[in-house]
């Protein structure tokens, strides 16, 4: 760590070498997108990674509810690469952590209905507490306006 080495590659093959030694070799794979790990070359905190799949965040976010569940698989549908929404999984899983499961999972009921599946804007329901109001669908069949009844508000012979 912390020094500089010299790759060589081809087609199949990847070298990396210090002061002129090859100290890794590992196989290229040419389809794009798909890659292969030598588990044996990654430090302990990375190998942990190995781990992760779409099921596996899948199952991490069943313990905080069906639209958690829903949410994730929305994230890792919509990226090019599995591998890329995985940190985004782990981010909107772990909000619970702040927020609670229950709110996460009201949370991720709104995404799921806008079709929003992105952490930040998870996030932004959190904190603006739209996770603890109705959805659309179920203000817009209360009848309740959105807008508080108050003195200065007028109707449309105002404007004529």
């Amino acid at each position: 760590m912390g020094k500089s080495t010299q790759i060589h590659y081809t087609k199949s093959t990847v070298e990396v070498f210090y002061n002129h030694e090859r100290i890794a070799s590992h196989q290229r794979n040419p389809a794009m997108g798909i890659y292969i790990t030598n588990k044996n070359h990654l430090s302990s905190t990375h190998k942990a990674y190995t781990e992760w799949s779409p099921s596996y965040f899948e199952k991490k976010a069943a313990k905080h509810g069906v639209h958690v569940v829903a949410c994730i698989q929305g994230v890792i549908s919509n990226s090019i690469y599995p591998e890329i929404a995985y940190k985004r999984a782990m981010g909107i899983i772990q909000l619970h952590r702040t927020y609670s499961s229950e709110r996460l999972n009201n949370a991720c009921k709104r995404a799921v209905e806008a079709g929003a599946f992105s952490y930040k804007r998870i996030q932004n329901i959190l904190k603006n507490n739209l996770d603890k109001e109705g959805t659309v669908e179920q203000m817009q069949a209360s009848n309740t306006p959105h807008i508080p009844t108050h003195e200065n508000l007028h109707g449309a012979s105002a404007y004529k």
